[in-house]
């Protein structure tokens, strides 16, 4: 899987130089970890975004939003968005604040 530049730094932009804030990769792109839990990803097939599981019903109701898979694994609580919908700047905002409220709720690694 090719890494997304584009992608990356819109999410660098989006999650700014918040404290416990680290990258490295990752799911064969680049991983955005929030005090050492994941919280999402940038491939060249989508932004992966962490919400949890039963916290991601509203977002895979939307179009464009897939349950993330890991070979033929289902990762429950991590949805891919294409990049027509992490393209609008208000529905990735929303992704992502879902994202960090559940990550912010995890004790530091």
């Amino acid at each position: 899987m090719a890494r997304d530049p584009g992608l990356e730094e819109l999410l660098r932009d989006e999650l700014g130089d918040r404290p416990g804030l680290s990258e490295k990769s990752m799911f064969g792109g680049r991983a955005f970890l929030l005090n050492g839990n994941l919280l999402c990803g940038a491939r060249s097939d989508g932004m992966l975004v962490r919400l949890g599981k039963g916290n991601d019903g509203w977002a895979l109701a939307l179009p464009g939003v897939n349950q993330m898979l890991m070979g033929e694994r289902t990762m429950h609580g991590w949805v891919r968005a294409n990049a027509e919908l992490y393209g609008d700047d208000a529905l990735r905002r929303r992704l992502l604040d879902a994202a960090l409220v559940y990550v912010e709720s995890l004790p530091a690694k």
